[in-house]
């Protein structure tokens, strides 16, 4: 009888399990190679959401094997930082990246313009423009920033730095850079035929079969790596933004960020003064919660965050020391510092609009510490005949001391015997603004 030698069985043991090994291994996501065109639909304002939406799409196309990633583009432009840092991602990206200004009617103005400078191959659809990168202060259509101002908000420094910057990544990709400048400085603007023409972008299409067609055997550099691209037969796969990219491209703007931080501050201080309300209360800690997790995706100096908590602190102790409004006015003052030092992004926010924040911020702690000075006053004038015999209910144990709810306002109260919360009592005597109370039976 024959038998098989233990070596030969341990052999095909180890034989087996390496192929299983190298069949894992090279279907797992990491080592997939799929022969498809990574689509990234990038259209809306540059901020950070944008940006870290460009760079988780480029690691999951590496995760697919993707041949290519192309960009549609169309942006009006926004975030400096965001537009660096999406230019550093694009730049240093293992995949060769085409940015294709899309569809018809788009643009890349702005931080757009970099970003289509940026890329491996530039692309723009018939009917669509790029330019206008000068660097602005953020704003609102409401708020606009005066004409006398623009020159004199964007210093000579800011330009040149920014067009040292954008020269160098034209003249990286061998694209017009004295154009590139222009758009900087000048704010110049040009059609996709004149783009091509000047050198700005490589090449115009239709649409993405077209451009997929005219980039088959198209030899370019992907880190100092020369490649031919394969386009021919791709597969298409569309990588759009989820629920948490557009939520995060919304609220990450510097300019939405102050409206939280104003509309957190706003809830929550209704709250502390008008207890019962709830729904700002709520409100005001949505947003709160929102200005912290936005805050944290952008270059943020700490100087400027410690003086709006500063202002905050202001605020507050306007109402509990009751100064007349000093304390308000020290609040505005260190909110429009803090706004202006917050974010280290180049061109910032407006100091319009930064002012008429402040402003909105002040107003309301001064209106609401004024109605809370008169509603005590008035109560302490009128509190013997106005609030003796009044009936309310306890919400915080008296024991002798505790809190309750009289006349639609929570009162400080003392009582001669024990009185649990949630029973109800009558007003007996008032001593400044603390009430005598008893069980009402």
């Amino acid at each position: 009888m024959f038998k098989a030698n233990p070596r030969s069985r341990f052999s095909l043991l180890w034989t087996v399990l390496l192929s299983i090994c190298f069949f894992c291994f090279w279907t797992s996501p990491g080592f997939s190679q799929n022969k498809e065109v990574f689509i990234i639909d990038l259209q809306s304002d540059i901020s950070a959401g944008t940006a870290g939406f460009l760079s988780d799409g480029i690691q999951k196309a590496q995760k697919r094997g993707s041949e290519l990633i192309v960009i549609l583009l169309d942006t009006p432009g926004g975030s400096v930082s965001a537009m660096q840092t999406m230019v550093k991602d694009i730049m240093n990206s293992p995949l060769p990246i085409v940015v294709y200004v899309a569809p018809k009617g788009a643009s890349a103005a702005s931080a757009g313009v970099l970003i289509t400078v940026a890329a491996h191959v530039a692309a723009m659809a018939p009917g669509t423009n790029i330019g206008a990168a000068h660097p602005v202060p953020a704003s609102l259509p409401f708020i606009p920033m005066p004409e006398e101002n623009k020159k004199s908000v964007e210093t000579e420094k800011t330009l040149n730095y920014f067009t040292g910057y954008a020269r160098s990544i034209a003249q990286e990709k061998g694209r017009n850079a004295d154009w590139v400048e222009k758009a900087i400085r000048d704010s110049a603007s040009v059609t996709a035929n004149e783009a091509l023409t000047l050198k700005v972008v490589d090449l115009i299409a239709e649409n993405l079969d077209d451009l997929l067609k005219q980039l088959d055997g198209r030899e370019i550099t992907v880190n100092k790596v020369k490649r031919t691209l394969q386009t021919k037969d791709l597969d298409e796969y569309s990588y759009r933004p989820s629920f948490r990219d557009k939520v995060l491209g919304y609220i990450s703007s510097p300019m939405m960020i102050l409206l939280l931080f104003l509309i957190g501050i706003g809830g929550i201080g209704y709250e502390i003064f008008h207890p019962g309300a709830i729904f700002p209360g709520v409100i005001g800690g949505i947003a709160i919660i929102l200005f912290a997790y936005a805050i944290q995706f952008l270059p943020v100096n700490y100087s400027g965050l410690l003086l709006i908590a500063l202002a905050i602190a202001f605020f507050i102790a306007e109402v509990k020391i009751s100064s007349y409004g000093l304390l308000a006015v020290a609040g505005t003052v260190s909110f429009i510092l803090g706004a202006i030092m917050l974010f280290k992004d180049v061109g910032g926010i407006s100091l319009k609009f930064i002012i008429t924040c402040a402003v909105l911020t002040g107003g309301f702690f001064m209106v609401v510490t004024a109605l809370v000075i008169r509603t005590h006053r008035s109560k302490v004038q009128s509190g013997q005949q106005g609030l003796i015999g009044e009936k309310g209910i306890v919400k915080q144990t008296l024991d002798p001391e505790g809190v309750v709810f009289v006349h639609g306002e929570l009162w400080k109260a003392i009582s001669a015997e024990k009185i649990s919360a949630d029973e109800k009592i009558a007003v007996e005597k008032v001593n400044g603004l603390v009430l005598t109370v008893k069980r009402d039976i």
